[in-house]
C-alpha cells in the first residue's frame, strides 16, 4: 500500500514538474516587455533568494555548503554555465516567436541523452534505441540540408541540457543543493546585468507593479518544476520519468501552432516525424525493457 501511494505521489509530482514547464510559455509571454537577458538576469536572483531560503528553513544549508566544494564546485561551475545558456535560448526562443524550434530541442534531448549515455558513460544502447536515435538524427540532417532556419536553437537546448544533465548525474549533490548553488554562481552576473540595465535607464523591475511582481515570480516558475521533478524522480521508475518528459514539448508544439500561429514548414513537419518516431520507438523500447524486468526468472 506504500509503494502504491508513493508511486501515484511521484506520478503527481512528476507529470507536475513536467506540465508547468510546458506551460512555461505564457509565463514569459507576459514579460514580452522586458529583454530576454534581464529575465534571465531576475529567473536567477530570485530563484537565488528562494532556494537558501529553502536551505535555511530545512536546515540543509551546512550540508550543501559542504558539498559544494573542490571536484564538485568545479563541475557545479560548468553545469551553471549550461543552464545559463539553455535559459537565455529559451527565453529569447519564446519572445521571438520560435517556440517551433524550442519544443523541437526538447524532444531531441531524452534521444540525446541515451547518445551521450553510450559514449560518454559506456552505457550499452539496445537495436531498438540505436534505430530511435539514428531515424531522430536523420530528421535533424533533413532540417539542416533545407536550410536549417532557427535549427541553432533546437540543437543549443538540446546539446546544453544533456550536457547539462550528464554533469549533473554524475556530480555528487542533490538537486535542491545544486540549483542553490549553479544561481549562487550566475547571480554575480545576473546582478551585473540589472545594475548596467539600471544604471542606463533601462531596467524593467520598479517601473510597473504588475511587472515588477511576474519579475518576482521567476523564482517559484523555476524552482517549483524543479523541486517536484526531484520529488517524482526519488518515487518513480527512471522509464517512467523518461515517458513523463514528453509533456512538456508536446504542450509547447501545440500552444506554437494553436495558441501563438507560429508557421511550421514541410522541412520541420519531416524533421518532427522522424524525431516523433524515434521518441516512440524509445518509450516502446523502455516500457518493454521494465516489464522484462518485473518477471521473475
Amino acid at each position: 500500500m506504500g509503494d502504491r501511494s508513493s508511486t501515484r505521489a511521484g506520478l503527481l509530482f512528476g507529470i507536475g514538474a513536467y506540465t508547468a514547464w510546458g506551460l512555461l510559455p505564457f509565463y514569459l509571454h507576459l514579460l514580452a516587455a522586458v529583454p530576454p537577458l534581464q529575465v534571465l538576469a531576475h529567473r536567477i536572483l530570485w530563484s537565488l533568494l528562494l532556494l537558501v531560503t529553502i536551505l535555511i528553513v530545512t536546515g540543509r544549508w551546512r550540508a550543501v555548503l559542504a558539498a559544494a566544494r573542490g571536484r564538485t564546485l568545479f563541475a557545479l561551475a560548468g553545469s551553471a554555465a549550461l543552464i545559463g545558456v539553455n535559459w537565455f535560448v529559451y527565453i529569447w526562443s519564446v519572445d521571438n516567436a520560435h517556440l517551433v524550434e524550442a519544443s523541437l530541442g526538447y524532444f531531441i534531448n531524452p534521444l540525446l541523452n541515451v547518445l551521450l549515455g553510450v559514449l560518454v558513460l559506456g552505457e550499452r544502447l539496445g537495436r531498438v534505441q540505436a534505430l530511435a536515435v539514428g531515424i531522430a538524427a536523420a530528421g535533424v540532417l533533413v532540417l539542416a540540408i533545407s536550410g536549417g532556419g532557427a535549427l541553432w536553437i533546437s540543437l543549443a537546448l538540446a546539446l546544453s541540457f544533456g550536457f547539462y544533465g550528464l554533469i549533473r548525474k554524475v556530480v555528487a549533490i542533490d538537486a535542491l543543493g545544486g540549483l542553490t548553488v549553479e544561481t549562487a554562481l550566475l547571480a554575480p552576473l545576473a546582478a551585473g546585468v540589472l545594475f548596467v540595465a539600471a544604471g542606463g535607464g533601462h531596467g524593467a523591475f520598479g517601473h510597473d507593479s504588475q511587472l515588477s511582481w511576474l519579475l518576482v515570480l521567476a523564482g517559484p516558475v523555476t524552482a517549483a518544476p524543479l523541486l517536484m521533478f526531484a520529488a517524482g524522480a526519488r518515487r518513480l521508475r527512471y522509464t517512467t520519468m523518461g515517458l513523463l518528459q514528453y509533456i512538456a514539448p508536446t504542450l509547447q508544439f501545440l500552444e506554437a501552432l494553436l495558441v501563438y500561429g507560429e508557421p511550421v514548414r514541410p522541412a520541420q513537419l519531416v524533421t518532427f516525424a522522424a524525431v516523433w518516431t524515434g521518441c516512440a520507438l524509445y518509450a516502446w523500447s523502455s516500457i518493454t525493457a521494465a516489464r522484462r524486468a518485473q518477471v521473475p526468472g
